[in-house]
């Protein structure tokens, strides 16, 4: 669904997918996304998704946080945005979407032309007889 892209930190060059909201990132363990970085409290934010409007970042009470150079404590994000928690800069992406498999869809078409293709040579060969 979205891609957090680690532009700096420990971790910088992680691309991590969030699939599932709400998504928590912080210094804890039990958290999404974990970072054990300067300035990264245990639940520094959480990103939301609402249907009608989109993705929200929320910070926590107390915490620091940028987006795009901004301070916020609640904002909507858009892509490409960069959030900053302590010494860490993250991009805010949308992710490649998955496509599902058309094997089953090709196989039907083709075995669909095969019975076509035989049907035309039987109705040739009862016209010719």
């Amino acid at each position: 669904m979205i891609q957090l892209n680690i532009l700096s930190g420990k971790q910088a060059g992680t691309p991590t997918v969030a699939r599932r909201f709400p998504f928590h990132i912080g210094r804890a363990v039990e958290n999404e996304l974990e970072l054990a970085d300067d300035g990264v409290w245990d639940r520094h934010l959480t990103l939301e998704f609402k249907s009608q409007s989109g993705f929200y970042l929320t910070i926590a009470p107390g915490a620091l946080a940028t987006v795009n150079g901004q301070p916020v404590q609640n904002t909507m994000l858009r892509n490409g945005d960069h959030i900053t928690i302590g010494s860490v800069k993250i991009q805010f992406w949308l992710a490649a979407a998955r496509q599902g498999s058309l094997v089953a869809r090709e196989s039907f078409v083709w075995g669909l032309l095969g019975l076509v293709t035989l049907g035309q040579f039987l109705l040739l060969y009862w016209l010719i007889r």
